[in-house]
C-alpha cells in the first residue's frame, strides 16, 4: 500500500508555517548551495537572499560550514528516524522496502534542495564532522541492507547479492532529484509506486 509518509522533520518549511529567521536562513542556504554548490556560494549571497546585511546574518549563524552541518545532519537524522519507524512496523519485508522507497521519493520532492546538498556537498564537512556523517550513512545503509537480507532469509526475496541490491535501489532513487518536476504531471505517490514496481520486481521471489 502506498501512502504519504508523515516525516518528523523537513528542512524546507511550509508557506503556512511561521518560521524563525534562523530556519529561513537554513532553508535559503540549502537552495543557494544547490544552485551554486557549497564552494561557489558566499555568506554575502545568502544575506541577499534573505534580505539582510551581510554582517547581520552572523547574529543568527556562525559560518557557512555550520549551515552545511545543520542541513546534512538534520536530513540524515530524518532518514534515520523514518527507517526506525519502518523497521518496527508489523509488515512484510517487501512492504518495508517499498515504504522506504516511497519515503525517499517523498523527501526528494518535498525538500529537494536539502537532499541535493546532502548528496553533493557533504564532502565539504570538516574532517571531524565528516567522520560522524559517514558513520551515520554507513549505519543507515547497513540497516537498509539488513531488511533485504532478512527478506532473502524469509524466502520473499530472491537470493541476490545484498550490496548490489541495496546500491541499485539507492542509486536508482538519486535520479529523481534531477528528473522530477511538478509539470511532468506525476504525483509523488505514482512516482513511488512505479519506481517500487520496477525495482522490487528484480528482488521479489
Amino acid at each position: 500500500m502506498y501512502r504519504t509518509i508523515a516525516m518528523k522533520r523537513i528542512l524546507m518549511p511550509s508557506v503556512k508555517t511561521k518560521i524563525t529567521k534562523r530556519a529561513l536562513i537554513v532553508s535559503e542556504a540549502a537552495k543557494l548551495f544547490k544552485e551554486k554548490g557549497f564552494g561557489g556560494a558566499s555568506m554575502r549571497d545568502l544575506a541577499e537572499k534573505v534580505g539582510m546585511e551581510a554582517a547581520s546574518i552572523y547574529h543568527h549563524i556562525r559560518s557557512k560550514e555550520e549551515l552545511l552541518e545543520e542541513i546534512c545532519f538534520g536530513l540524515a537524522k530524518t532518514y534515520e528516524t523514518q527507517l526506525s519507524e519502518i523497521e518496527q512496523q508489523k509488515i512484510g519485508y517487501p512492504e518495508k522496502i517499498e515504504a522506504l522507497i516511497a519515503f525517499h521519493v517523498q523527501l526528494i520532492i518535498e525538500d529537494v534542495n536539502a537532499v541535493s546538498v546532502l548528496n553533493n556537498d557533504w564532502k565539504y564537512l570538516s574532517s571531524e564532522k565528516m567522520i560522524d556523517f559517514k558513520t551515520m550513512r554507513k549505519d543507515y545503509e547497513k540497516r537498509f541492507a539488513a531488511l533485504i537480507s532478512k527478506g532473502i532469509e524469509a524466502g520473499v526475496f530472491k537470493n541476490v547479492n545484498v550490496s548490489i541490491a541495496l546500491f541499485t535501489i539507492l542509486s536508482s532513487l538519486r535520479w529523481v532529484e534531477l528528473w522530477y518536476k511538478p509539470t511532468r504531471g506525476v504525483t509523488k505517490e505514482d512516482l513511488a509506486k512505479n519506481i517500487s514496481a520496477i525495482l522490487m520486481n528484480g528482488v521479489k521471489a
